[in-house]
């Protein structure tokens, strides 16, 4: 796809092709990651677990001293192996 950088108001921007976004799964309203990588522009989008939180984030709240211990899930159901 080959598209212009325009002007919006006081920012540019740029139009991107609904099938370009639906693969690479991102919708209208989606955040995305724009960086910068030897000069080349890359748009990802940001991943998101529920409520909108990023794992990374959710992550950094886990007090250092946090010390997890062993859950019992119960008995094997089917043909699980524990």
């Amino acid at each position: 796809m080959v598209t212009k950088v325009q002007k919006w108001g006081n920012s540019q921007g740029l139009r991107i092709a609904r099938q370009v976004l639906e693969d690479a799964r991102i919708a209208v309203g989606d955040e995305v990651d724009v960086t910068v990588r030897e000069g080349v522009i890359v748009i990802a989008p940001v991943r998101r677990v529920r409520g909108k939180q990023s794992l990374e984030k959710l992550v950094k709240r886990i007090p250092n001293n946090c010390k997890t211990g062993e859950i019992d899930w119960g008995k094997p159901v089917g043909r699980e192996v524990w």
